[in-house]
């Protein structure tokens, strides 16, 4: 473990980014059924070695709350959360499985996302022939997705639109503005089976609606199909703007760096396509802090 961590940060001296302060609200870890780098017991220390201030855990197939606590206990100095995703492994849309997840000791859960990989637009962007979850129809919101809309409302949690389309996610973040939702976060938005337009993303923006930017895209080793060019994200700053976006990492593939370093290296591709530090101190720190109530 300690070998681990001193490997990374001698690994990250090849960039300068300082990562303290920084809030990640999008890491993926072990244990899990899907296959990960590291556990979150690592990510948690090496993100606090780097000087980092929260992390968020995710797993697509798992509620995190009771991973997050744990985590806690073993690695303070550093403040972790959870949250669970709204996909099949849980029930889909399934108010129980939030309010179960809500009354955990210590309150470590904070977000809920909508289906990611069972949502109805990822199963068939993908052109898989399996189950999934609907939450609109003919271009309305169905009732149990309003129904989970007024939970999340009700237990003052953060909505992020998980896998759901372009169209799918302005509905959303339209019906969370409706019902009281404060903190909402457009799931990455670029994504190649989302790809919000810049008129869509600024209406996100306009009704209160955070655009998550995640940095595991740009690094050298994601698959072609889901890598996007530092000049895009760049490009939706300029157009949405710094008070509009989060910068996380979606990091914890096998194939990319631990969670630190990958942090490092995207942060320098941000710094090298023109994003200020003033503006990666926006969309890195002060925004996720907000959106945890860190303030």
């Amino acid at each position: 473990m300690r070998l681990l961590i001193a490997l990374a940060v001698f690994c990250s001296l090849a960039f300068t980014q300082s990562l303290d302060g920084i809030v990640d609200i999008h890491m993926h870890g072990l244990p899990d059924s899907q296959d990960w780098k590291i556990d979150v017991l690592e990510t948690a220390r090496l993100a606090k070695a780097a000087g980092m201030r929260a992390i968020v855990l995710k797993s697509h197939n798992a509620p995190t709350g009771q991973m997050a606590y744990l985590a806690r206990q073993v690695v303070p100095g550093i403040q972790i959360f959870g949250g669970l995703a709204l996909n099949r492994p849980v029930g889909g849309l399934n108010a129980a499985a939030i309010e179960q997840q809500v009354g955990l000791t210590g309150k470590p859960v904070k977000i809920v996302w909508m289906p990611t990989y069972d949502a109805e637009n990822n199963v068939r962007g993908l052109g898989e022939k399996r189950p999934f979850i609907s939450i609109a129809r003919e271009g309305k919101l169905l009732p149990e997705t309003v129904d989970i809309l007024k939970v999340i409302a009700r237990e003052q949690l953060i909505l992020a639109t998980g896998h759901s389309s372009a169209a799918e996610d302005l509905l959303l973040v339209e019906e969370a503005h409706r019902l009281g939702i404060a903190r909402v976060v457009v799931t990455h938005p670029l994504y190649y089976l989302i790809h919000m337009s810049t008129a869509q993303m600024q209406k996100a923006a306009a009704m209160g609606g955070y655009l998550e930017l995640c940095g595991n895209a740009l690094l050298p080793n994601t698959p072609k199909e889901r890598k996007l060019n530092v000049n895009d994200y760049a490009k939706a700053i300029r157009e949405v703007g710094a008070a509009h976006i989060i910068l996380s990492s979606d990091l914890g593939q096998t194939y990319n760096p631990v969670h630190t370093d990958g942090w490092k290296e995207f942060l320098a591709m941000f710094e090298k396509a023109g994003v200020t530090k003033a503006e990666i101190d926006q969309m890195a720190r002060k925004n996720p802090a907000a959106l945890l109530g860190l303030n």
